[in-house]
């Protein structure tokens, strides 16, 4: 079998996967906290936190260094803090009342498939939740973005071989990478753990290996008539143009009530919003579309670049990100659906029940169990959105591409791959975290029988319907 058939140069990777995995099956906690230490050192250093952002931006054309550079230091240290505060070896929960044990294990081998828009970041964080449990990791970049996860690769390898533990551990797939390369790892591994295109998602349900995917984002916010304007406008300004909205997590429409609309307006022009014309928004859209597919040379682009493309008017100039208004959501309209880009989609909605109409709108073309966000002072609001809306996250009062994938003052995990359940065909209705790399062993003693009488679970409904299934008259 010749040496660049996909199945043999798969073999000899996982191969040194599981060899790396066997020296290491023996550590401590101890010492598989510090493995996952030197890979988050491996990035968060400042030198090579810059390195390999400006490397990123270089290679894919995607995204804005100095954003790339929080990313790379934030998203590992807030999963650093997460990761030591889970125990991940041996014993992890003994309840003596219950008489059972946990122990945890490995999962095996983790494919980690990763997307060109977190070409560096992506990739550390999946490989500090993998190693956390004993595990071994190989990276399947996007072939954009190979050169910036090759490095960041290297250089967790060198941080894991100073501190002693096998290099193998992380690896990564060799040039070229292909849909080949990439489904036969997802075939040969024990896990796959998939951030980027649902194409990939979906072909990793079907693979036949277990597998972890996540769901496309098209955040929609929501502005109520009880909102701080000016705090609403600067969150979303501050998250629509972190990394030139390249985030699952930036915001893409906002729904302002009609009783607040022009005031919210004036908000987004003060943080830095440009309300485009009526031909400019046509413009906008021939020119961000090609064949009703996002045109790459324009996403993720920076402000300036945007302005040029879009030959927007001088009154864009110096503005920060760009707003399209439409009357409701249009599924037939490509403004309502994800844009990867500085351009936020307005909408004026009623109430909070056409809030909620219209977010079901949004969400049914893309986006459906991600996430949505709300500014707001009614508390009621906030709750009603998470009572209506299928999403997995509702983010109140939050700057959402930095809360949404966790923050230092809300509670959800650190990560940067969000589950959105069923709703978006994902089988996890959660932050990717820790728990999804390990094995539980359950050691189960015998208790005193919690075995309850006939009465206790039936009576009631006996009371109401009969013994024999039919109604009481």
């Amino acid at each position: 079998m010749l040496e660049t058939d996909p199945r043999t140069r798969i073999e000899g990777l996982v191969e040194k996967a599981r060899e790396a995995m066997a020296q290491f099956a023996d550590a401590t906690q101890a010492q598989a906290d510090e493995a996952v230490t030197a890979l988050a050192w491996a990035i968060y250093e400042p030198n090579r936190a810059r390195a390999l952002a400006e490397l990123a931006v270089a290679q894919t054309g995607l995204g804005d260094v100095d954003s790339k550079v929080i990313k790379n230091q934030r998203k590992t240290f807030g999963c650093l803090r997460d990761l030591g505060r889970v125990k991940s070896v041996g014993i992890i929960e003994d309840d003596p009342a219950r008489s059972m044990v946990k122990y945890a294990k490995p999962v095996g081998v983790v494919a980690a498939v990763t997307p060109s828009t977190n070409p560096t970041a992506t990739p550390v964080n999946k490989a500090m939740f993998a190693i956390k449990s004993r595990n071994a990791v190989i990276i399947a970049p996007s072939p954009s973005g190979w050169g910036a996860t090759a490095a960041a690769v290297e250089f967790m390898r060198a941080e894991l071989e100073q501190c002693g533990f096998p290099a193998d551990l992380v690896q990564i797939l060799p040039k070229p990478v292909d849909k080949a390369l990439t489904q036969e790892l997802m075939e040969q591994a024990d896990l796959v753990v998939v951030t980027g295109s649902q194409n990939n998602v979906r072909r990793a349900y079907s693979s036949g290996t277990p597998a972890i995917g996540v769901g496309a984002g098209n955040v929609p916010v929501v502005i109520d008539e009880s909102a701080d304007l000016d705090d609403a406008a600067d969150k979303i300004c501050r998250s629509k143009t972190f990394d030139n909205a390249t985030s699952c997590s930036s915001e893409n429409s906002v729904l302002i009530h009609a009783a607040v609309y022009d005031d919210a307006i004036a908000a987004l022009r003060r943080a830095g919003g440009y309300v485009c014309t009526r031909e400019e928004t046509a413009r906008v859209r021939d020119r961000l579309w090609t064949n009703g597919t996002l045109n790459r040379e324009v996403i993720a682009k920076d402000a300036d670049t945007l302005r040029d493309v879009f030959e927007l008017g001088p009154e864009a100039q110096g503005a920060r990100f760009f707003m399209v208004e439409e009357g409701r959501p249009d599924p037939e309209s490509p403004f309502t659906d994800e844009k990867l880009s500085l351009v936020l989609t307005v909408y004026r909605v009623k109430d909070m029940d056409d809030a909620v109409a219209q977010l079901r709108t949004i969400l049914d073309v893309c986006g459906k169990g991600h996430s949505v966000g709300i500014h707001t002072n009614t508390p009621a609001n906030a709750e009603k959105l998470a009572q209506s809306i299928d999403v997995v996250r509702v983010l109140v009062n939050q700057a959402h591409a930095m809360g949404n994938g966790g923050s230092f003052d809300n509670a959800l995990e650190f990560t940067l791959s969000m589950g959105g359940g069923t709703w978006a065909g994902n089988s996890i209705s959660e932050n990717l975290n820790a728990r999804h790399f390990m094995n539980i062993t359950h050691l189960v003693r015998t208790i005193p029988a919690d075995q309850p009488s006939e009465d206790d679970l039936f009576g009631e409904y006996w009371k109401r319907h009969g013994q024999q299934g039919k109604r009481n008259t």
